[in-house]
């Protein structure tokens, strides 16, 4: 097995990055959704009903990033300092989570952008949005705004098991970007990743927990080029993958410490 792709999205529900190679930190790849946008309560604004967020790209640089969308000018973005915090959280049921807000300048481009009342916050300090216990392995205070743990992993051999499917439903094959993966793995065999939850996966020279599989959600119907949302590929996940109740695609893991990963490096899966 091989690392094909490495991908961030440093604004929460944004276009993917693709990169060669990418550092690991305690809560994820460098970059990865250390911003979020919110709205007017301090509740993040996710692609799950905000499917124009698929068209921002956000590029890091040295102390802030840049933020990109058709239409839209340029907005060179400084990181928060010095600033009260804004308690905010990932999802409804989430912790409070105190981010740095980015300034008006910011939030006018999102509402802008999103055709609605905007802000955007960051992350100078990872901490707990999750409670204690809602997860099978807790990672703490060791996640950005991730919505549980701080990567995930999907394979291309699973990919293709479910265009398979898809193919004999009549419909048309997915790319891997509608699961919004970190890390894409080439040369596993389909659903392999199912019997690696608690197991050590090491990525080049990068050590990981396997936290288990991750339960799909409305996201993966909405094209990540286009914002159009369909039915597919969650109509037929739920035919042949419902497990527990959920629709597992993709593997959650979490950083054994730091290290790189690089497009082409080995990984092995130990017992």
């Amino acid at each position: 097995m091989r690392l094909a792709a490495v991908h961030t999205y440093p604004v929460k529900g944004c276009h993917r990055l693709d990169h060669d190679g990418a550092r690991v930190e305690p809560w994820g790849l460098a970059g990865d959704r250390r911003w979020l946008v919110v709205d007017a309560d301090g509740l993040g604004i996710t692609q799950r009903e905000a499917t124009a967020l698929v068209g921002l790209r956000a590029a890091p640089r040295d102390g802030g990033l840049v933020l990109r969308a058709a239409g839209r000018p340029d907005l060179d973005v400084a990181e928060p300092t010095g600033v009260e915090p804004l308690p905010v959280r990932v999802f409804r049921n989430r912790l409070l989570v105190p981010a740095l807000p980015a300034g008006p300048a910011a939030d006018d481009w999102l509402t802008a952008l999103l055709g609605r009342p905007a802000r955007l916050v960051h992350l100078a300090r990872p901490t707990r949005h999750l409670a204690p216990g809602a997860r099978a392995y807790d990672t703490g205070d060791r996640v950005s705004f991730a919505d549980q743990y701080p990567l995930l992993l999907a394979t291309t051999g699973s990919l293709d098991a479910l265009n398979g499917w898809l193919a004999e439903a009549g419909e048309a094959p997915v790319p891997i970007s509608r699961f919004r993966p970190n890390l894409v793995v080439e040369g596993a065999p389909a659903w392999a990743e199912d019997d690696w939850a608690g197991r050590p996966v090491w990525i080049g020279s990068a050590r990981f927990r396997a936290a288990g599989t991750c339960g799909r959600c409305v996201v993966t119907t909405t094209d990540q080029e286009t914002g159009v949302r369909g039915k597919e590929p969650l109509r037929t996940l739920g035919r042949h993958r419902t497990i527990d109740g959920k629709l597992p695609f993709g593997l959650h893991l979490v950083p054994d410490g730091p290290g790189l990963v690089r497009v082409g490096d080995p990984v092995t899966v130990a017992d």
